[in-house]
């Protein structure tokens, strides 16, 4: 509840400083699926139409179905609370014209570039136009203030992607052992899980791909599935991507190992210079990274680095962001390209939390591959994870 009072504060801040004049989370039946912002807003989901309400003023007010009031009224963070019965059009035009007789505009949650702030499905978009059509109130997209009410971390939410950031690098430190016992990718992977499952930890996204586990030059590389015919052996790369949720926040880490032959006493020369230009490129990305600068830039930086090291370019952004999921939308860390919208071109901000990740494939060993979290401060970035500096022998 104390996060949920921060960030429905923070919202109060961020539509006063936009060009809305109200911004409205319009919902229905989120057991079933819900607005990727809600967790913001209060605990728990909604049933009939809902509206929750964040005027210029500062003034908040939820209009929702009458079995749905009680919670929202003991939770005291909303300053009127607005039951109904039969629908929400007529309560939902009172609330809005006692605040804003002149009409103005509404702000909703969707977006063509940032899944995160796209939550408005298409039915309840034509639902609150139809609403609001002819009464002085007009719709517009309110991406701006849900990509920063998720982006702009509290000292509380930090301290929470800490803890998760924690509980996963105690997960590394169990790998080596494991690897004695969990030969196989499918192995280590069910050993990881068990001990997720027994720290009550969650999944930072699907179960079933978390962690990506490679060993070897065989392996599914990228969002694929970890397999019991693939063993690690000696001359392998051991590549392990993997994040937990601790508190409601998520942590982004990979890390790799390589697996020895019998008398090798240090990592061989094409290893070591891969790792080397992996390590390179995110600190060049991360020199690069500051306010003000476009997500683009900070991926050009890095990726050139790489390019300059004799490697290809990854095929992925270098960053995203990382909150209540791995994958938290806003601005990115990435390349110019089609599918990323315009989140390459936005500027970065201070209490943005972003992993710098990239790796290249070793011909014969398998993926090398590093991902760090850093949350940006006021002219540079402060690093969260502990940086992984050189290769160990498993």
């Amino acid at each position: 509840m104390d996060i949920v009072r921060e960030k429905v504060d923070q919202a109060r801040r961020l539509v006063a400083a936009s060009d809305l004049d109200v911004w409205c989370t319009f919902v229905r039946e989120t057991a079933g699926g819900s607005d990727p912002v809600l967790s913001f807003l209060l605990n728990g989901g909604l049933t009939w139409q809902s509206a929750l309400l964040v005027f210029k003023s500062g003034r908040t007010a939820a209009v929702v179905g009458n079995f749905d009031a009680e919670p929202l009224v003991a939770s005291g963070i909303w300053d009127t609370v607005h039951p109904y019965v039969q629908g929400i059009r007529a309560p939902l035009l009172d609330v809005l014209r006692s605040e804003l007789p002149r009409g103005g505009r509404v702000g909703v949650n969707y977006s063509k570039s940032d899944v995160k702030c796209d939550g408005l499905t298409h039915g309840m978009h034509e639902l609150i136009c139809g609403y609001l059509e002819g009464s002085g109130f007009d719709v517009v997209s309110a991406e701006e203030v849900c990509r920063d009410l998720r982006a702009l971390k509290t000292k509380s939410e930090v301290a929470r992607i800490k803890g998760a950031i924690a509980e996963t690098e105690l997960i590394f430190a169990r790998v080596p052992e494991w690897c004695h016992v969990c030969p196989s990718e499918l192995h280590l992977f069910k050993r990881i899980q068990t001990l997720i499952d027994e720290l009550k930890l969650g999944y930072a996204w699907d179960r079933e791909g978390d962690p990506i586990v490679n060993s070897g030059p065989d392996s599914m590389v990228g969002h694929g599935t970890p397999s019991e015919s693939i063993i690690v052996s000696p001359g392998h790369i051991l590549h392990i991507d993997l994040g937990v949720i601790r508190d409601g926040y998520s942590s982004d880490i990979q890390r790799c190992w390589y697996v020895p032959h019998r008398g090798e006493a240090v990592p061989p020369p094409d290893v070591v210079a891969a790792f080397n230009a992996v390590v390179d490129a995110i600190t060049v990305g991360a020199d690069a990274l500051r306010p003000g600068v476009e997500g683009w830039m900070v991926d050009e930086a890095a990726r050139s680095c790489l390019v300059r090291s004799g490697y290809p370019e990854y095929m992925h952004a270098l960053g995203h962001q990382v909150g209540r999921q791995a994958h938290d939308g806003g601005a990115i860390l990435g390349p110019k390209w089609e599918r990323y919208g315009h989140t390459p071109f936005l500027p970065i901000k201070k209490g943005q939390v972003f992993t710098i990740e990239l790796g290249v494939i070793v011909e014969g060993r398998g993926y090398l591959g590093l991902e760090e979290m850093v949350l940006v401060i006021d002219d540079k970035i402060e690093w969260l994870t502990e940086r992984q500096l050189d290769i160990p022998l498993l």
